[in-house]
């Protein structure tokens, strides 16, 4: 399931954001990639303990705290910290899967990697180049978002990103455990938590919202990895 979620971080906090990154010291992005993905990638990208990625990881999390619609779709259990990329003047990332297993450089936590996400934070005129590309079982998908606006897609997927050949494309990104390992599963509930929302605005108190609810958390109990 792709799905893209509209106005995680405001206007304001885009701006921050902006301000922030702008200012900051960026190293090779290739200090966090795989074996096979540093043939293929070239940006930068801010330390993972960097003060200003602490700092703007946190108004993203709270940001996906506040977002139904983000809980509804990747029913996450653990979080990656976000981290900050930058593409320009060619920048690019080859086709690559993301690594299963992601471990926290300051705890050595591990998680699972079932959910990838892209937040991005650059408007789409200010840049050339820089979507997105996901591949899944119905073909390529491109994905360039508004600022502020995130796509989540199964990190299984084949992705990769194409050359920024103006201005900078910035962006955070990160994995997801979920508490539902795969999407399929993941996709169904994620359908009929959305019909269960939308009887309930068409047709309150109908009786047959409550049997689904039903059906709901007994799936998402039944499925559920804690």
């Amino acid at each position: 399931m792709l799905i893209t979620i509209a106005d995680v971080l405001t206007a304001e906090e885009v701006t921050q954001a902006c301000t922030i990154l702008d200012a900051a010291e960026w190293v090779d992005g290739k200090v966090t990639a795989g074996y096979q993905a540093q043939a293929v990638k070239e940006n930068l990208q801010l330390p993972e303990g960097h003060p200003a990625t602490v700092k703007l990881g946190e108004m993203v999390l709270a940001a996906l705290a506040r977002s139904p619609l983000f809980m509804s779709a990747a029913l996450p259990l653990k979080v990656f910290p976000p981290m900050f990329n930058r593409y320009t003047g060619g920048g690019h990332f080859g086709t690559h899967v993301d690594t299963a297993i992601r471990a926290l450089a300051s705890s050595g936590q591990r998680i699972r990697t079932d959910v990838s996400a892209t937040l991005f934070l650059t408007p789409p005129d200010q840049y050339e180049g820089g979507e997105l590309l996901v591949e899944d079982v119905y073909g390529l998908h491109s994905v360039k978002l508004t600022a502020g606006h995130m796509v989540l897609y199964p990190s299984t997927s084949l992705h990769r990103v194409t050359p920024v050949t103006r201005g900078a494309r910035v962006s955070s990104f990160f994995w997801i455990q979920s508490m539902i390992r795969t999407d399929g599963d993941r996709t169904l509930l994620y359908d009929l938590d959305t019909a269960i929302q939308q009887l309930a605005k068409e047709s309150p108190g109908n009786p047959i919202g409550v049997q689904l609810t039903g059906v709901y958390h007994n799936l998402l109990r039944r499925w559920a990895e804690m």
